[in-house]
């Protein structure tokens, strides 16, 4: 099941990282939540397959490591989403569909 596009009005911010939202519901190691307000990933299905840090001509996404979570033990951090051109490069390369950028 793909990043549902309508999270922010579904859930709440319950915390920051690395100066982005993350949105809940998150229970370390197995939910983890939505990080990222332009550019978001659904930590719960990242597989970190890798294909949007080859994508992105910008480096928006830097790996954050998430031991113990059932998709992977790393995950795709949108840690530089300030730094994103809205080329929609990594929206479309995510295998799982766990990013949404919201175009300004």
């Amino acid at each position: 099941m793909p990043i549902d596009p309508e999270f922010k009005s579904k859930r709440e911010q319950v915390d920051t990282h690395e100066g982005h939202p993350v949105w809940g519901p998150v229970n370390p190691p197995e939910q983890l939540g939505i990080h990222g307000n332009a550019v978001a990933v659904d930590f719960d299905i990242c597989i970190a397959d890798g294909a949007c840090i080859d994508a992105c001509p910008v480096g928006v996404f830097e790996w954050f490591e998430t031991p113990g979570h059932p998709a992977s033990d790393k995950k795709a951090d949108p840690t530089n989403e300030d730094q994103c051109i809205f080329c929609l490069a990594c929206e479309t390369v995510c295998p799982v569909e766990a990013i949404k950028v919201f175009v300004e």
